[in-house]
């Protein structure tokens, strides 16, 4: 599929995917929410694919969201919108067993806060702000906010953002968890791909079910859990990568992880 909205590229088993509207704030029209879906799809299939970066184009802006413009032109309904638009596309990343670090440079407001949510970590510029702007045009969140946003920040403070839609600094982010790290403007770039590298070159199997255990225990009881984790860890113990762990740990060696 050729991209017209988003860029995508592969470098040290690391792929960014890049929002790529930057005249508007890189906000989501049709077109996008199908270039995302087939890029974290294609990413998923594809094993070079170690880590996933997702940033956005020029230096306002993260992703603003849905564009109303285009919304308002079409008439199409927010529920088809949704189910067919954005539901999939957080699935997806939710779903995928590689990790996803949103590289916020600017504002992430509505639909692009809640794409940032999905994804498993947030490295955000000390300039960018966060944004649960739905109420501001008389809406509720939408593409999997009601569902990340309270088991990240607890539902007092998740409540609050959604029911007053203020401006979130890169500082309040931090501390309270929103996001894992902020960066000065000029190093945001060089301390995610610091990240990324580390993750991609670590043992993504392991990561991946990592990945894929957590989400489980948002919904299981803690006997579930506990039984699911046993059930992770057997599969984990027969990968390549547990074996090259080993090994490298009684060598005195660094590992050399493959990412099976």
């Amino acid at each position: 599929m050729e991209y017209t909205t988003i860029l995508s590229s592969l470098a040290d088993n690391i792929l960014t995917i890049t929002l790529n509207r930057p005249e508007l704030f890189n906000a989501v029209n049709e077109t996008m929410r199908k270039e995302l879906l087939d890029a974290f799809r294609q990413a998923e299939k594809d094993s070079a694919v170690r880590c996933i970066v997702v940033r956005g184009a020029g230096e306002k802006a993260f992703c603003s969201g849905q564009d109303l413009k285009e919304y308002r032109e079409t008439k199409t309904s927010m529920k088809d919108l949704l189910e067919k638009g954005y539901n999939p596309i957080v699935k997806q990343m939710r779903a995928m067993e590689k990790p996803i670090i949103a590289m916020i440079n600017g504002v992430a407001a509505g639909a692009g806060f809640s794409l940032a949510l999905a994804c498993d970590m947030r490295i955000m510029s000390e300039k960018a702000k966060l944004i649960q702007a739905f109420v501001r045009i008389g809406l509720v969140a939408d593409s999997g906010g009601h569902w990340l946003l309270p088991r990240i920040v607890g539902t007092a403070r998740a409540f609050e953002y959604a029911a007053t839609g203020r401006d979130i600094d890169a500082a309040e982010a931090e501390r309270t968890g929103l996001v894992n790290r902020i960066t000065k403007q000029e190093e945001l770039e060089k301390i995610t791909y610091e990240l990324a590298g580390q993750l991609a070159h670590g043992p993504t199997k392991a990561i991946g079910m990592i990945k894929k255990t957590m989400n489980k225990g948002m919904t299981s009881s803690f006997e579930e859990l506990l039984a699911y984790e046993a059930y992770m860890q057997e599969i984990a113990s027969h990968t390549n990568d547990h074996k090259e762990g080993v090994a490298a740990f009684l060598e005195k060696r660094p590992a050399k992880f493959e990412g099976r």
